[in-house]
């Protein structure tokens, strides 16, 4: 058992007609938790356009997610309340586009969800940093902070009124 006969990576070998010691992979071959088939969980992405839908549904834990999730990776630029203010652009780094602009706030999630994927003009990519089920969890507190910027006295439910100052 001490010395026994093996073959290191890529060692070439006459036991295989190939001469190849490991053998190729099987045509088609998916890693295990690599398949990413869900073109909406995965790509932001129904029949091809920007998704108008969340791929699961968004409740408080996710909304808690989201909100850690931008306070560690988009907050740096995008400031706190997303109106593109944030550490990096007061220290010089190029401004973003706010959250609370008529042609973002009416932009479908999935277009955020491109973006945050596959970056966009000085934004870099996050698709490696960010699992999907986090990118869209930011997706969601995006969108609670461009309601949060425009919303009316009639968004708040009636019960909750008195409360406000």
């Amino acid at each position: 058992m001490h010395d026994q006969p093996k073959y290191t990576a890529l060692q070439q070998t006459t036991f295989f007609t190939d001469n190849r010691s490991a053998r190729p992979l099987v045509a088609g071959t998916v890693a295990r938790g690599q398949l990413r088939d869900d073109t909406l969980l995965y790509g932001g992405k129904v029949n091809g356009a920007d998704a108008e839908v969340f791929p699961f549904p968004i409740d408080d834990r996710v909304m808690a997610r989201g909100q850690d999730r931008f306070d560690i990776y988009c907050s740096p630029c995008h400031g706190r309340t997303g109106q593109g203010n944030g550490m990096v652009v007061q220290r010089g780094y190029r401004r973003p586009p706010t959250y609370h602009q008529d042609r973002l706030r009416t932009a479908p999630v999935g277009h955020f969800f491109d973006v945050v994927t596959n970056g966009f003009g000085a934004m870099p990519d996050y698709a490696t940093q960010i699992r999907a089920e986090d990118r869209w969890a930011i997706v969601a507190y995006i969108r609670a902070l461009q309601l949060s910027q425009h919303a009316t006295i009639g968004d708040v439910p009636a019960a909750e009124r008195d409360k406000i100052k």
